[in-house]
Formats: C-alpha cells, structure tokens, sequence
C-alpha cells in the first residue's frame, strides 16, 4: 500500500531537510506546503501575512494541504498546520503523520544560522528562543495529538531518516 506522509513540527525542525531525505529514501514525491503556496501566489509568505493576514494564510495552507495530498508523497507542512482541526484530522485520515520533535533551543539555534526573515516571518516580535518557546506551548499538545510517530529531530539527519523509514516499512508489513 503507498502511503502520504505528512512531515509536521515547528520552524527549524527540519522537515524540509528530511522530507527531501526521506522522499528519496522511499522513492516518493517531495512537497513543501510553505513552497506551493509562495509559488502558487508569487510572493513570500512573509508578503502574504503582511497584504491579508494570518487567517488568509492559514486558509491557504488548509487548501493546499489538501490539493498537495496524494499517495507516494513526503509532505512537509508548514509550522502552523496543526493550528487548524480539520489540518490535524485530514492528515490523520489521509497518511501517516511523522512529527519532528525539537527543543526551543534547538530550534531557535538553527533558525539563528538560517534566519530566512523574508520566509519565516515573526509571530511576536519576539527574540527566537522566546518565539520559539511560546510557539511550543501552543502548538506541542496539537503536534502529538495528531502524530502516529515522533522523531527526536536533534538527532543526525541519517538517523532521523533512517527511523522513519524503519517505522513507515513497518507499517506496510501490519498492512498486508
């Protein structure tokens, strides 16, 4: 049976990174739901929040998740896809949800080397690790709640797409 995986997590988690990884791996097709949405409306994510704000974003990320979702894919979702109960449960109906877990710390030491401003625009204005940390209160419970398995994604990226891999192959096996 080919399956969708749907990659979730915070910024800088990674999911872009082992998406692409794990697409190979498995031979699927990689997305980025952050990716379509600034192709599909030739502008930066950024410049979309700023013309119509987050609930126009956050409309277009359900939209496209959906349009994006077929079998034999990695899909990397964007860091507040899990915002939305219907986001949670399609990707729960529709595939295999693969959280990259990380600590504030983790991720806001690797969105310091990466910033991205344009792409990854502040939600508080905050500095990182604050943003970060107040990000993950929220959003934890929503990433576990619609996760079927969990990755330490500070882990080697070898490792982290080795785990997946393990586990979707795995699940494959129960399926037959």
């Amino acid at each position: 049976m080919k399956q969708t995986l749907f990659i979730v997590g915070a910024r800088g988690a990674g999911k872009t990174t082992i998406g692409k990884l794990l697409s190979e791996a498995l031979s699927y097709k990689f997305i980025d739901t952050d990716e379509s949405i600034q192709a599909m409306n030739k502008m930066t994510i950024a410049e979309l929040v700023e013309q119509y704000g987050w609930e126009h974003f956050r409309k277009l990320e359900s939209q496209t998740l959906k349009a994006v979702s077929q079998s034999e894919r990695v899909i990397s979702t964007g860091g507040g896809m899990v915002l939305a109960l219907e986001n949670r449960q399609y990707m729960q109906q529709n595939g295999i949800v693969i959280y990259l877990q990380a600590s504030a710390e983790v991720l806001s030491q690797r969105l310091s080397l990466n910033p991205e401003n344009s792409q990854r625009p502040s939600l508080t204005g905050k500095s990182i690790i604050e943003e970060m940390a107040e990000i993950l209160v929220e959003r934890e419970p929503l990433y576990q709640e619609c996760a079927n398995f969990i990755v330490d994604a500070s882990l080697a990226t070898e490792d982290i797409v080795s785990h997946v891999k393990s586990y979707i192959l795995n699940q494959k096996t129960k399926l037959i």
